[in-house]
C-alpha cells in the first residue's frame, strides 16, 4: 500500500493537466538544513525540469544565515563569479505538499553544472556518500527523526517586532503528556499532523513536551535518506501550517534559559542487504536486559568514539550548547545504558526493534549531516571492532570520569578540525567547508552585542 500522498511522474501529468497541481516547489537543503529553491509551474516542470534540472547560484551552499555570499570558501567566491550549479530533482522524493494549495513539492540533488558528479559539500551528497559506504558492506541504515518546538501565541510577524522578547508561548505550564492541555494546541498541531501525513510523510503521534507550548510529533522511521528528506519537509511544513493559522513556532535549540532546549533524538538501526536487522543477537549486554550481536557492540563503540569531535553535526550553532544543562533531559556525557534518559546514546528497543538513540543533537541540527556523522560512526566501530565497554547505569549527569559533549560552539570546531577520522572519511574539502561554515557563525556572534550585555554594562560599568 503506498504512502497518501506520494507522486509519480504519471499521476502529477495528470493532476497538472486537471488543474488540481499547479506549482511544484522544487528545493534542496542548504548548509542549514533550510530548503532552498524555486516554485515552478506545473507544465514548465514536466516540460523542462523533471529529467533536466534547474540551475541555481552557488553561493546558497556558501553563505550565511542572512544569505550574505560569505569569504573564504574554497568551493565558491567573488573570485570565482558565484556560478551555477544544477539541482536534479529526486523523483523518488516527489509527493503532495497537502499544506499548500494545488501545490507538490520534490527535492533535488546538486550537481556539477557540466557534470552529473554530486557537488560533495552539499548535505544531501554528504549523506549519500555515507550510504555508499554502508551500501559497500552490505548495510542498510535505518533512522528515526524525534523532533522537539515551541508553539507560540504570535506570529512570525510579531514575534520579531517585539525583538523575540517576552514572547507568548501557547501554553504556561509544562505539557509533558498533558491531554487536556495538548488539545488546547490542537487546532494547530492535529493540522500539522494531518497535512504531514497527507503529504506522504507518515506520522504515528504527537504529544505535548517538557516545556509550557512544547510539542513533539512524531514520524514513521524510514531508511536514512528517505527520513532525512521527510524531516525537511516537516520542518517547512510546521513552520508554514503555523503560519497559515496566525502562531508560530521554533526549533531552536534554546530558545529561553528558563525552559528544556529542543531536542533531536535520532533512533538508529541496520539491516543487511535483504532487509534483516543485524542488531539482534544471542549475546547477552551485560547490565541490560537484551541480547544483541556484535555488530551492535561495534557500532555502539563506534559511536562513543567519535561522538566529541563529530559534534558539529550534531550542534552546528553557538545557540545549540546552551541546551546542554543538566536535568533538563539534554545530555551532557557521552556514555550508553539501556532505557536511560540521561546518557548521549540510549539503547531501546528488543529483538528486532532493537536500536540506539542518539540524543546529542538538538532541532536546529542538519538531519543530512547529522545522519552522516552517526553512520560514520557506526561503520567505524564494525570496521575496527571497537568495544563499547561496560554499560553505564544511574545519572549521568552526576557521574563522574565520563567524556563530556562539547559545550561551545569553538571547542566543537577545534575538535572537528584535529580529527583524522572525519577527514578521513568525509574529505579534507567536506570538513574544511564545515569548519568555515561553523567560524562564520561564530565571528558573527562573537562581534554582536548582546541583551545580556545592555543589561550588564549600560548604566554600571
Amino acid at each position: 500500500m503506498g504512502e497518501t500522498g506520494r507522486l509519480d511522474l504519471e499521476t502529477l501529468t495528470r493532476l497538472v493537466d486537471d488543474g488540481e497541481i499547479e506549482t511544484i516547489v522544487t528545493a534542496f537543503a542548504d548548509l542549514y538544513g533550510r530548503l532552498v529553491g524555486k516554485r515552478i509551474t506545473g507544465h514548465f516542470f514536466l516540460e523542462e525540469i523533471a529529467r533536466g534540472g534547474m540551475h541555481v547560484c552557488d553561493y546558497l551552499l556558501a553563505c550565511d544565515m542572512e544569505m550574505d555570499p560569505t569569504p573564504g570558501y574554497a568551493f565558491t567566491s567573488w573570485d570565482t563569479g558565484y556560478g551555477d550549479f544544477r539541482c536534479l530533482p529526486d523523483l523518488g522524493t516527489l509527493r503532495r505538499a497537502a499544506w499548500l494549495d494545488r501545490s507538490a513539492i520534490v527535492l533535488c540533488d546538486a550537481l556539477g553544472e557540466e557534470r552529473d558528479d554530486l557537488v560533495p559539500v552539499a548535505p544531501r551528497s554528504i549523506l549519500r556518500r555515507q550510504l555508499e559506504r554502508a551500501d559497500e558492506r552490505g548495510l542498510q541504515p535505518h533512522m528515526g527523526s524525534e523532533l522537539e518546538f515551541f508553539l507560540f501565541r504570535e506570529t512570525y510577524q510579531s514575534a520579531g517586532e517585539k525583538g523575540y522578547r517576552e514572547l507568548v508561548t501557547s501554553q504556561r505550564y509544562v505539557e509533558d503528556y498533558h491531554v487536556l492541555s495538548s488539545t488546547f494546541a490542537e487546532p494547530v498541531i492535529g493540522s500539522i499532523r494531518r497535512l504531514v501525513d497527507a503529504s506522504a510523510i507518515p506520522v504515528e503521534f504527537s504529544k505535548g513536551e517538557w516545556g509550557p507550548g512544547q510539542h513533539e510529533i512524531n514520524l514513521r522511521y524510514a531508511p536514512a535518506l528517505e527520513m532525512a528528506d521527510r524531516h525537511v519537509i516537516y520542518k517547512l511544513a510546521a513552520k508554514e501550517i503555523a503560519a497559515q493559522q496566525g502562531a508560530a513556532l521554533t526549533f531552536m535549540a534554546k530558545w529561553d534559559q528558563r525552559f528544556a532546549g529542543n531536542s533531536l533524538h535520532i533512533h538508529l538501526s541496520l539491516t543487511d542487504a535483504e532487509g534483516t536487522p543485524v542488531f539482534a543477537g544471542d549475546q547477552p549486554m551485560l547490565g541490560m536486559p537484551v541480547s544483541a550481536s556484535d555488530t551492535f557492540r561495534f557500532v555502539l563503540g563506534g559511536m562513543l568514539e567519535h561522538a566529541q569531535e563529530l559534534s558539529l553535526f550534531f550542534a552546528p550553532t553557538v545557540n545549540s550548547y546552551k541546551r546542554y544543562v543538566e536535568g533538563t533531559f539534554a545530555p551532557t556525557r557521552v556514555a550508553y545504558s539501556y532505557d536511560n534518559r540521561t546518557v548521549g546514546f540510549r539503547v531501546v528497543g528488543h529483538g528486532p526493534s532493537l536500536r540506539v538513540e542518539c540524543r546529542i543533537p538538538g532541532a536546529d541540527a542538519n538531519p543530512y549531516l547529522a545522519y552522516a556523522a552517526l553512520i560514520a560512526a557506526a561503520l567505524d566501530g564494525i570496521e575496527h571492532q571497537r568495544d563499547p565497554g561496560p554499560v553505564f547505569s544511574g545519572d549521568a549527569y552526576s557521574a563522574e570520569g565520563l567524556p563530556e559533549v562539547p559545550t561551545s560552539l569553538p571547542a566543537a570546531i577545534s575538535a572537528l578540525d584535529q580529527s583524522a577520522f572525519a577527514r578521513k572519511v568525509f574529505s579534507d574539502p567536506v570538513i574544511d567547508h564545515m569548519l568555515h561554515f561553523a567560524r562564520t557563525e561564530q565571528a558573527c556572534f562573537a562581534s554582536s552585542v548582546t541583551d545580556f550585555e545592555r543589561a550588564r554594562y549600560f548604566e554600571r560599568i
